[in-house]
């Protein structure tokens, strides 16, 4: 039951992460979702032991935006 509760978190974010990138770059939701799903980021969020799914999606919205798209 808790697993499904905190699959569920990171199923919330990961959406709102590719809606972000779609309006705020405006591309396809395929690339978005490309760009969500092979980052650290992604992988983070779905790693139990870092707890990042309990942050909001905005906060894991700028990580994801730190790690692919400044330099």
């Amino acid at each position: 039951m808790v697993l499904e509760k905190l699959n569920y978190l990171v199923e919330c974010i990961t959406k709102d992460l590719i809606i972000f990138l779609v309006e705020d770059y405006n591309i396809s939701m395929e690339d978005a979702m490309d760009i969500v799903y092979n980052s650290k980021t992604f992988a983070k969020l779905n790693d139990l032991q870092t707890h990042l799914y309990y942050e909001s999606s905005a906060y894991v919205y700028e990580l994801l935006k730190e790690e692919k798209f400044k330099k």
